[in-house]
This record gives structure tokens, sequence and C-alpha cells, in this order.
């Protein structure tokens, strides 16, 4: 029986997370790769996401246009009730077998509930971890949607179990990003530096000297907050006094608060050179990553990537809260003092031992070969 897989991408970090996957479903006979790319990756501002896929040899079968044009609550709610209704059109035209569903955003939980309730299985992939914001609901939301499991770490999938679901639909398999980073040459900078000399707005950054990376996306519970934090990451970056690449933020509640003031700080005469990005390939990020004199913001892949490259990583605020992190992340509050102490603390400390937490990079043939070889039933009860 050949299997048709429907893989929908809606962040920069889904196709980073799916891309050795699909590449491997790809080359196997037994299953039809189907692609569905939406929300920000159909925005201009995060890159061409559609010629970055035909690039790398892959079909976009359809289009996942849900993106309400207000950034508040009530616009992110309305996002994800638009792509409940986009996701079950797409559904009705593939007729999949499985939909993998990356992580706990918002949007992911549509996705599911389209497939729920168009009988199509779910596969979920880094499900069983615990952090803060919405993530942490969302995603033990979907796990219970989910006939198959792919969490990042053994801490994951024991708690996948607890939560009820059968130890045989569970497939301890890392995170596949670093299946990429794996095979990179991380010290060569120059594709990096072409890439963020071509797209990045403001000053020109040189990835061979002292850089610091700024990834920071706003807390959907914190929402209202997020203009002051921004205003305090910024102020951190000149007092740093170095260099930095700052990768704007996904387009949660919150999220065009940060684009006024880094461009702010671009045009202050009195900070150190800043260039933004709205979306960086995971080949180039991982070398912003592994050069980065350190990484400060709020992301999972300071948590994730940031591990296994050993990169010094500042985690600011509760959006990772509870999330297992490596001996390379120093969790601190918000506000200047602690944030600028804390990255002083991690620029002087440099690289960190590789640790291999969120897996080894060998994950995208093992999650191919399961969904083109397990075939669970389409009903699921807790098992205990």
């Amino acid at each position: 029986m050949t299997k048709r897989i429907c893989i929908p991408l809606t962040t920069r970090g889904n196709y980073a997370k799916m891309k050795t996957t699909m590449r491997a479903l790809s080359e196997r006979d037994d299953v039809e790769l189907r692609v569905a790319l939406g929300g920000p990756l159909l925005d201009a501002t995060y890159g061409d996401h559609g010629e970055l896929l035909a690039q790398d040899g892959f079909k976009v079968d359809d289009q996942l246009d849900y993106l309400d044009p207000d950034t508040d609550l009530s616009g992110m709610t309305r996002s994800s009730g638009n792509c409940l209704l986009a996701m079950q059109d797409v559904l009705a035209r593939q007729k999949p077998d499985w939909v993998v569903i990356v992580a706990d955003r918002y949007e992911a939980l549509a996705l599911a509930q389209a497939a729920l309730c168009m009988n199509v299985r779910i596969a979920h992939l880094e499900g069983g971890e615990v952090s803060g914001s919405i993530d942490e609901r969302i995603r033990h939301a979907i796990s219970k949607l989910a006939h198959l499991h792919f969490p990042a770490n053994p801490d994951a999938a024991a708690r996948l179990e607890k939560m009820g679901e059968p130890k045989d639909a569970i497939l301890t398999v890392g995170t596949p990003s670093l299946d990429l980073i794996a095979a990179l040459d991380l010290d060569d900078t120059k594709p990096a530096g072409a890439f963020v000399g071509a797209n990045g707005i403001g000053a020109k950054i040189d990835l061979t000297a002292p850089f610091l990376t700024v990834s920071f996306h706003p807390v959907v519970t914190e929402y209202g907050a997020a203009q002051e934090q921004y205003a305090q990451l910024a102020e951190v970056v000149r007092q740093v006094g170095l260099p930095t690449v700052w990768i704007l933020p996904n387009l949660d509640a919150g999220a065009h608060d940060a684009e006024a003031i880094v461009d702010a700080l671009i045009s202050d005469p009195d900070a150190p050179p800043v260039t933004r990005l709205g979306s960086v390939p995971i080949e180039h990020y991982a070398t912003l990553l592994a050069n980065a004199a350190a990484l400060v913001g709020n992301t999972s892949s300071g948590l994730r990537e940031g591990a296994f490259l050993g990169t010094p990583v500042v985690n600011i605020g509760s959006r990772q809260t509870g999330r297992a992190r490596g001996r390379n992340v120093k969790d601190v509050g918000h506000g200047v003092i602690s944030i600028l102490s804390a990255a002083r603390e991690q620029i002087d400390h440099g690289r960190y031992p590789r640790d291999t937490l969120y897996g080894d990079g060998n994950s995208g043939q093992k999650i191919a070969a399961a969904l083109a070889e397990v075939w669970p039933s389409l009903d699921k009860t807790i098992v205990y």
C-alpha cells in the first residue's frame, strides 16, 4: 500500500525540522509526499519559501493562506480559525493517510483539529516536552489527538507514556534539524555571510569577527509586555557593543512590536552595527549559532540546536520554562541589568562542549520509515 503523507509547513523552523524527513520520504517507493505551505511562509518578509523548496527539489502542492491582518490576540484567534478551514480544503483535495504536525504553535492545533475531523492519522513531532506560554497546552492537546509520536529525547517520551499514549506508538528520534547541521562545515562563514549581506536590512556584519545573534519571540500569555521587552533587549545590544544579527520573531500576537524597535536600533549612531532578517535557512542559521559570541533571546533553537553546537545562550523569560536544556544555557528574567550581565558572562565563557540532549543527527530516516511502515487504528484510547 502506497501511503500519502501530508506535511504542512507554517514556520521557518518547520522546514528546518522536516527537510531531511521530506528528503527521505521522496526517496521511497512506498509513499507519496504532499507539501502544504502556509502562514508566514507565504509572506515575502520571511523570504520566498516556495522558491526555496523548489531549489531543494520539493513541490508545493497546496497553500494555507490563513493569516489575519491584525496581530493582536483576536487576530491570532481568527488566524487559527482560518487555518482550520484552509487545512480542511487541503485534506479534502489530497486525501492523505498521514498528516505530520510539528511542535506546538497555535496553528498546529488547528491543523490537528482538521485532521481529526477528516479521519486522517496524525503524527506529532516534539511532543511530551514542557515549556511556557500557550505552547505548553497546545503541545499536549496535539499529543492526545496523535496516533504516532516522535519525541526529541527520552524524558519527553516518558512523559507521553505517562499521558496514556501507547509505548509502541512513541519513537524517540531527536530533533531532525540536527541531521542537516551535522553535515555542514560550520567554520566556513562565507555562504551565511553572503546571505546576511544580501537579505539583511541594516549594517553589514562580518561573521569572522565576534557578533551576537538575537532571536526573541513575544509570549502570548504576556501579551502587552512585548514592546517593553524588545526595548530592553535593544538596550542590551547597545551596551554589549558587538555587531548583531537580529532575526525577527514568528507572527504571534505582539510580533510587530519588534520591527520599529529594531529599526530604531539600526539607525542609532551610538549603537553597534545591527542588521535584521525576517528568515534564515537552517544551513545559514546554524552557521550564525555556531559562530556567534552568544545567542540572546527566548527561542527553543538555543536549547536544541544550541546544545548540539555548544553555543553560549542567554535564555530570557518564561517561554522555555521547564524545557530540557544543556550546560550552554543561562536563564534570566527580564530587565536590562540581568540580561546584560548574563550576556557578558556567556561571551566571556565561549563555546561549550557538544551536547546530544536533543539527538545526534540521524532523525529523518527514522521518521520516514515509521510513517511508511506503521499503520495504527484510527480510533485510540488512553492505555492505562
